[in-house]
């Protein structure tokens, strides 16, 4: 049997690829990042199984028109959040119950039939970061039991969830990024909490056709100094420089 894995290198997806390269010794393994092309030279191959493990590709489809039994996905998000951004959506919209999603790929994104849910807790003082970190960590808990009935020669389960909504776009989680000086502080703490994760553009503002990027460090600082002074008794804290 040979297997196509495709991943970004985030936690957990080493092993999960180790697990299929012990287990299926023709299997292709490959790892990438956001703005890398596709690895054309896969069309060549057909596949009993194909396997998009938080890939960093749309899986084209002549890929999946010649997969043999299943091409399925792992998702950082559960079905009412398909597409991009996901987690930065939950943070934003202050959701309580967040998840992971197993489903076939089909030619539109996040579209496929369901395989299997794992939802959890989001904490109170979740980031997009802990959020996201802790999809890896399901993410991982869902392949090994899947993976589990690829290896024993089973059906793969039947769930019977389905998809909420279209998919959130890449213009959606950029327009979240934007913060006007009409918004109120509650609107502006949420977008800047919702677009903040390490390595990526967050939350900005537009004055006199210059943009102003957002420092989350400074931002938490000087609402912290805000809080403690009220809560004291103080007067109006200001920001320092």
């Amino acid at each position: 049997m040979k297997i196509l894995f495709l991943a970004k290198d985030k936690p957990f997806a080493k092993e999960a690829a180790d697990l299929i390269s012990y287990h299926f010794k023709n299997s292709i393994v490959v790892f990438g990042e956001t703005k890398d092309p596709f690895p054309n030279y896969l069309l060549q191959y057909s596949f009993e199984y194909v396997i998009s493990y938080i890939s960093p590709w749309i899986v084209p489809k002549e890929i999946l028109n010649k997969t043999k039994i299943a091409a399925i996905n792992f998702h950082p998000g559960p079905p009412e959040y398909p597409g991009i951004g996901c987690t930065n959506f939950a943070i934003y919209n202050k959701e309580k119950i967040f998840g992971i999603t197993c489903h076939y790929m089909e030619e539109k994104v996040d579209s496929g039939k369901i395989i299997h849910v794992e939802r959890f807790p989001i904490f109170e003082n979740d980031t997009v970061l802990s959020l996201t970190q802790r999809c890896y960590a399901y993410i991982y808990i869902a392949f090994v039991k899947i993976f589990s009935k690829i290896l024993a020669n089973e059906p793969l389960p039947v769930c019977q969830e389905k998809w909420k909504r279209k998919p959130f776009t890449r213009r959606e989680l950029n327009e979240l990024c934007i913060i006007t000086k009409d918004m109120q502080e509650d609107e502006i703490r949420r977008r800047v909490k919702a677009t903040t994760y390490p390595n990526m553009p967050g939350a900005f503002i537009v004055l006199g056709g210059i943009r102003f990027a957002v420092d989350q460090n400074l931002e938490n600082e000087f609402y912290e100094k805000r809080e403690r002074h009220s809560n004291t008794g103080g007067g109006e804290d200001t920001q320092e420089s």
